[in-house]
């Protein structure tokens, strides 16, 4: 955290882990993606795809960490993490996390899943950051493959949204699978939200697949916060670290 105009500034990134493993389930590489996340010193970290648990996984790779993913990935780095669990099944469970340098006072998993068995979750987390009068709030989104369950779902987005303080910061960051790109009106007319790449470049960022971004899946909302230096991280080591390229923003409050 560094100092900004407003006041403060902050750092956030955003990826999806796919579990952990590159591109096709093809190897499991969740130490170098350690590594790599560490190296952009980000106050906040929104991930999806992330592991809370897996039966069978550690028996086939010597490398497997004890912790849950988010622990791992948190480290000594992050000291306070939230997970959001949403997919269950008989070896494990997968979801949304956040890791933060900031207090994570209080957090909560909205469970918006529509039908079927697609399982989806918003994790909201109130930041207390220290020293300043002022509490972040923080959304991580992994939104459904079907148009009709994204639009449902945004909709409880922007409803969860009324609810919070008007003149919050507000971050609302991850995969959105929103490949036609309608997400973006609806959370400007239903909640304010404005989208960091979108306002500084005129379009989202590709991020997908992470080594050839084509499609637009991945964003980055906010609301009473100045945005600056939005980026897509699709370079190496980031191509070959998860089938999605990271974002970054540093935000000013």
């Amino acid at each position: 955290m560094t100092a900004g105009v407003h006041g403060f500034s902050f750092k956030i990134l955003t990826i999806n882990t796919h579990k952990g493993f590159t591109a096709l389930n093809r190897k499991f590489i969740l130490p170098e993606l350690r590594d790599a996340v560490r190296t952009v010193s980000a106050d906040l970290v929104f991930l999806q795809e992330v592991l809370g648990t897996h039966e069978k996984h550690p028996l086939r790779y010597e490398n497997w960490p004890a912790a849950p993913q988010y622990e791992f990935l948190a480290d000594s780095m992050w000291t306070d993490f939230a997970y959001g669990r949403n997919a269950v099944y008989p070896d494990g469970h997968h979801g949304n996390a956040v890791l933060s340098k900031f207090p994570i006072v209080t957090y909560q998993n909205l469970d918006v899943s529509i039908t079927g068995p697609e399982k989806r979750g918003l994790l909201h987390c109130v930041l207390r950051v220290p020293d300043h009068d002022v509490d972040i709030h923080a959304i991580c989104v992994h939104l459904g493959l079907r148009e009709n369950h994204r639009l449902q779902q945004l909709k409880l987005m922007c409803k969860l949204i009324e609810s919070l303080p008007d003149d919050a910061p507000l971050v609302v960051a991850g995969d959105f699978n929103d490949w036609r790109q309608r997400a973006s009106d609806v959370l400007k007319n239903g909640a304010g939200l404005e989208e960091a790449f979108l306002n500084a470049h005129g379009q989202h960022a590709k991020t997908f697949p992470a080594r050839m971004p084509m499609l637009r899946l991945d964003r980055i909302y906010t609301r009473n916060v100045t945005v600056r230096e939005p980026t897509v991280l699709s370079n190496q080591p980031w191509s070959h670290l998860s089938d999605h390229a990271p974002l970054a923003v540093e935000l000013c409050v």
